[in-house]
């Protein structure tokens, strides 16, 4: 009867063990900093360094220390939104947006508190610039009113910061969607923020933008390539050819002005390998019938040919010698050539006298063709954007007189 008596209490005391071990789950991350703060944390800012892979593996452990932390969801949504973008494949991208869409339900389900649902909202309009399905633009809007009701404490916005993030975000896609006024609209919101946060920069830039692409498409009638050129932020060797082409009539222009009927006749010596079936090939072959300095071709080495590389960035410094011997052709003073040469001291910390660019830039820039920046630099090997190009072309045609 003892041994019995024994052996039902070992029962008893083997069964609250077992239900005391499956009532506390030990934690998967210990170490200090092996957290899902931190792996969030550190994966948004890979983001927003374009480490696409290194912020999944962070969202990732964030979520295998806690599958239930909301805000890691919106994060991965995000990287698979940029995996979509980055895909040519209908097959890879239709499996990535179904992932998008999976860890947006997960985040919204498991969001307890405002900053989370922050987190989320703006999430949601991030992965729809990005992806830009059917109606992106509204869907993101939507997510952007749903977001700025909420009453969050921005102390607990480990990552944005400030809850300007999301007018930041929703300029963004409205820049996207060339809706420029509002997109003009949302980052001044952020530039009239009381106090200067996270985002302020990063809208500073986007207002400057916008508003060059609103007065470049202001007040003139713009053709299909300028409209389509306007938002880019970087502007190729065939894009500059095709905005030159259509914005300036070029070819009507030189036949007009360059009487001899061997110059208005003759074609382009050749055919670049990579313009042959290019959308912009005549455009590009326009200029090189012309013979425009800086939009020649170029020696490959790989190839062994000459090729005229169209989806090559254009500096600011390229444009300038382009648009001067433009400039050059078009008034037919030669002079212009030489205007500044012998001069030893530069107005511009980053282009000196000696530069091969140095005539074309103070040509431009004393004829408020381009501008300079308040810096004191010119940005002379930044590339051009699509505002840029088309005020530099407006400003060109009032100088010579071609509307």
């Amino acid at each position: 009867m003892r041994d019995k008596l024994i052996q039902i209490s070992l029962m008893f005391a083997t069964g609250a063990l077992f239900l005391s071990g499956c009532s506390t789950v030990a934690p998967k991350c210990t170490a200090v900093e092996d957290n899902p703060a931190h792996h969030y944390q550190v994966g948004m800012q890979a983001l927003e360094d374009g480490k696409v892979s290194v912020a999944q593996e962070k969202f990732e452990r964030a979520l295998y220390c806690d599958d239930e932390f909301s805000i890691a969801h919106s994060g991965m949504a995000i990287v698979f939104a940029e995996k979509v973008k980055a895909q040519s494949d209908t097959g890879f991208k239709s499996v990535e947006i179904e992932r998008v869409a999976e860890e947006l339900k997960k985040a919204k389900k498991q969001a307890e508190r405002p900053d989370q649902n922050f987190d989320y909202y703006t999430a949601v309009v991030r992965t729809n610039t990005l992806i830009k399905p059917k109606d992106w633009l509204n869907d993101a809007d939507d997510a952007y009113k749903d977001g700025v009701k909420l009453s969050v404490d921005e102390r607990k916005l480990s990552y944005y910061l400030g809850t300007e993030a999301l007018p930041y975000f929703m300029g963004v896609a409205w820049l996207e969607g060339r809706e420029f006024q509002k997109a003009r609209d949302s980052f001044s919101s952020v530039l009239n923020a009381k106090r200067e946060g996270k985002w302020h920069e990063k809208a500073d830039k986007g207002w400057k933008r916008v508003d060059r692409i609103v007065r470049a498409m202001g007040g003139i009638t713009l053709g299909d390539v300028g409209k389509s050129i306007a938002p880019k932020e970087m502007v190729s060797r065939a894009d500059l050819a095709a905005l030159i082409i259509d914005e300036l009539k070029i070819n009507k222009l030189m036949a007009g002005r360059i009487p001899l009927a061997s110059d208005a006749a003759k074609k382009a010596e050749f055919t670049p390998a990579d313009m042959t079936s290019h959308p912009f090939k005549e455009e590009v072959l326009t200029l090189m019938k012309w013979k425009v300095r800086g939009m020649e071709t170029k020696y490959d080495e790989t190839t062994h040919a000459y090729l005229f590389k169209p989806t090559d960035p254009v500096s600011r410094g390229e444009m300038a010698f382009i648009l001067e011997d433009v400039l050059i052709k078009l008034t037919g003073d030669d002079k212009i050539a030489t205007a500044y040469f012998g001069q030893e001291k530069s107005p511009f910390a980053d282009v000196k006298p000696t530069s091969a660019y140095y005539n074309a830039v103070m040509n431009m820039t004393s004829r408020s063709i381009m501008e300079s920046e308040l810096s004191g630099e010119f940005r002379v090997n930044s590339p051009v954007d699509g505002a840029e190009a088309l005020l530099a072309i407006r400003m060109l045609k009032q100088k010579i007189n071609i509307y």
